[in-house]
């Protein structure tokens, strides 16, 4: 059986380079875009240096891409920025930073991939809790997720009848280099008692199972969501929260 190739825009580390490793581990060709190299070494992974800022890029990335693969069954879109901040200190600039590297990019990533989707492909959007329920100090960020959780909603209604399956993951707090460095910032809800504090006090608090959601926890849905076992799932923006926000 040929392989089938996933894209991961946002793979070099963290979620990302566990959601590569996963694809890898079964069997797909993957191909990541990101700004740094990711330290995977695998006969089957290719990477491209890909700054998601500028939509030219997209265009190039994707024309690597066809040399590698004619055609594509899974995009993975996560790249994502976090950053609390109040309102008083909120600057256009500083929206335009969290909006251009959360949200914008998923319009190219999946405009310029669109002609080479398999049957039945999937884009799985990495998404957050915070698209689902505002926070303090948050608006910018959350705003962002909400916007993701809405281009989701609205491709999969559109993409459908391409046989393309368009959906979300939204997961809680997941201890990342990435979201380790915004909680040290002055706004964040950690920056007075500490990471480690917040996070086990979170936990405790919030999550009905005692828990919080791993990297690999992400790659197992991604894998699930993106599988010819998944024929009906699309449109859906699904927390990953160990119950800390049922719906």
């Amino acid at each position: 059986m040929k392989n089938k190739t996933a894209i991961i825009i946002g793979g070099s580390k963290g979620i990302g380079s566990t959601i590569c490793k996963q694809f890898l581990k079964n069997g797909y060709i993957v191909i990541n875009g990101s700004r740094t190299q990711p330290k995977i070494n695998h006969e089957n992974f290719h990477t491209f240096k890909l700054d998601v800022k500028n939509e030219k890029n997209f265009i190039s990335f994707y024309k690597n891409v066809k040399k590698i693969s004619k055609k594509i069954d899974v995009l993975v879109n996560n790249v994502g920025l976090s950053e609390w901040k109040s309102l008083e200190k909120i600057s256009s600039n500083f929206i335009y930073k969290i909006y251009e590297t959360n949200v914008f990019y998923i319009f190219w990533s999946c405009k310029h991939a669109l002609n080479l989707f398999n049957q039945n492909a999937s884009i799985i959007n990495i998404s957050s809790i915070a698209g689902k329920r505002g926070s303090k100090n948050n608006s910018a960020y959350s705003s962002s997720k909400f916007a993701v959780n809405g281009i989701t909603q609205s491709l999969a209604k559109e993409l459908g009848k391409r046989s393309i399956r368009v959906n979300a993951i939204c997961p809680v707090l997941i201890k990342t280099k990435g979201l380790v460095d915004a909680l040290e910032k002055k706004d964040s809800p950690a920056f007075k008692i500490g990471v480690n504090r917040f996070l086990n006090d979170f936990k405790k608090i919030n999550s009905a199972t005692g828990k919080l959601p791993t990297e690999k926890d992400v790659a197992d849905l991604v894998m699930y969501l993106s599988s010819d076992t998944n024929k009906s799932i699309t449109g859906q923006c699904i927390n990953l929260d160990s119950g800390v926000f049922p719906q």
